[in-house]
């Protein structure tokens, strides 16, 4: 199948799917009408190849097939005689929503705030910047997914390039990380971590940390796991996580198994955001893991 031909049935996918979350019709049937079904290989990828091209798709609506949300906290230094800190840390989720489930409310949670009320009040003291963008979908929300390294979002670039470390959340599946079964077998706990990005420092403290709250952690870089774990270590100089102020960051894929053991019920975002502290404890610990490993970074970047 050709580019276009793809390009055309995924449009065609795509409008049946929004008709369908606007209007409430019968999904399949609209479906059934489509052009024929094609599959998606790591060859043949079916994504848009930026966010630009995205978002000048006419058949997708934001707020309706996708949505953006940010915050950026604002701070002053006024006086002469004093210092005042500033952000140095932004969180990611650049395949929220749908795309990769459970990254949204966990980019909220380690920003500080509650994933139940995102336009609240922060929850925790510390806070940090975020940006999401996340599909919305009733389903196939894949095919909204850009890779890491072709995003253009201005809001997300200018997030990463204004902080001295951002750490990118993402999901990914464990058969695909393909990591020594003598170590994790397929029938054992398929709920990983993998640590990726250029910061090693920052790789350190969140496999560490992670590993210390009671989850399974490994550094992409690891020679351990690092043959097979090359599409999943953050390692592409235009990823978001690396196009800080050092041009070097962090990332966590995350598994399937371990973003669902996070909420009480993940099976939407409406169960996600309430029931994500009904998981006996495992979202707030995850998230104080990598809050852990962002102050353990920052503390070795000193205000000048």
């Amino acid at each position: 199948m050709t580019f276009s031909d793809r390009t055309a049935s995924r449009r065609t996918v795509l409008t049946a799917l929004a008709a369908a979350a606007t209007a409430g019709g019968p999904l399949l049937s609209q479906l059934a009408t489509a052009a024929p079904a094609f599959a998606a290989t790591a060859e043949d990828p079916i994504e848009y190849p930026s966010n630009t091209a995205l978002y000048k798709d006419t058949n997708l609506v934001e707020g309706t097939s996708y949505s953006r949300r940010y915050r950026r906290h604002q701070q002053f230094d006024l006086k002469m005689s004093e210092k005042f800190d500033f952000p140095r840390t932004a969180i990611l989720a650049l395949h929220g929503g749908g795309i990769e489930i459970g990254t949204s409310e966990l980019c909220l949670g380690i920003a500080g705030y509650s994933p139940s009320d995102s336009a609240g009040a922060p929850i925790l003291p510390t806070v940090h910047d975020y940006f999401m963008f996340e599909g919305l979908l009733s389903s196939g929300n894949r095919a909204l997914h850009v890779t890491s390294k072709n995003c253009d979002d201005h809001v997300a670039l200018s997030t990463a390039a204004s902080h001295l470390n951002v750490l990118s959340l993402h999901g990914c599946q464990f058969d695909q990380l393909k990591l020594p079964t003598s170590t994790y077998p397929p029938t054992g706990n398929r709920s990983v971590a993998v640590v990726g990005g250029l910061n090693p420092a920052f790789r350190t403290a969140l496999v560490t940390e992670i590993n210390n709250a009671g989850f399974q952690a490994v550094d992409a870089y690891d020679s351990r796991y690092s043959a097979t774990l090359g599409e999943f270590n953050g390692s592409h100089v235009t990823n978001p996580c690396n196009r800080t102020m050092l041009a070097k960051g962090a990332q966590l894929e995350l598994t399937t198994e371990l973003r669902e053991s996070l909420f009480g019920d993940s099976s939407s975002r409406s169960a996600r955001a309430a029931t994500w502290n009904q998981s006996e404890g495992r979202f707030e610990s995850f998230r104080d893991a990598c809050r852990r490993a962002i102050a353990t970074v920052e503390t070795d970047q000193p205000i000048l």
